[in-house]
């Protein structure tokens, strides 16, 4: 199977956030933002793997800066290290002052995706043709969150 580079899988992905995605302060829904980081990283599993895809995992989730309504919420999203069925995705989610321009970092995430075929059964995938230092820099913090939640599941 022919390998192929993260470029042709990352995805951005910009929303307005507006009242129904708030609560009555007019913060934005952690929840919501969950649901974008999960549709960022399906989007760029589903490129890669051109097939169903299925959330495994998500790692801690931290929220870093509030979001409100009428910010821009900008997620970027690539993936991190292919297995013979599984990745992980990287999230970075920054939200910008459409005004002000200014732009906050507001959350990252690290999620795993499974291929699966027609039948709903996992599938070999594209191995991960890495370009640069800063993507065997992913690559290799992503095996080591791998190596953990192996001990976790283990230990559990």
């Amino acid at each position: 199977m022919e390998g192929k580079k993260v470029s042709e899988s990352t995805v951005t992905l910009s929303q307005i956030m507006l009242p129904h995605d708030a609560n009555p302060a007019g913060n934005i829904h952690g929840g919501v933002i969950m649901k974008l980081i999960d549709n960022a990283a399906g989007v760029v599993a589903t490129r890669h793997a051109r097939s169903n895809v299925v959330t495994a995992s998500i790692d801690r989730l931290d929220f870093h800066y509030p979001v409100y309504i009428g910010d821009l919420l900008i997620l970027s999203a690539s993936l991190n290290k292919v297995g013979r069925t599984s990745m992980e995705i990287g999230v970075r989610v920054e939200s910008e002052e459409v005004v002000s321009g200014k732009i906050h970092h507001t959350a990252s995430a690290y999620l795993t995706f499974v291929a699966l075929n027609k039948e709903g059964k996992s599938i070999e995938i594209a191995p991960l043709i890495l370009d640069g230092a800063e993507e065997e820099r992913r690559q290799q913090n992503a095996v080591l969150r791998s190596a953990q939640r192996a001990q976790e599941r283990r230990q559990s």
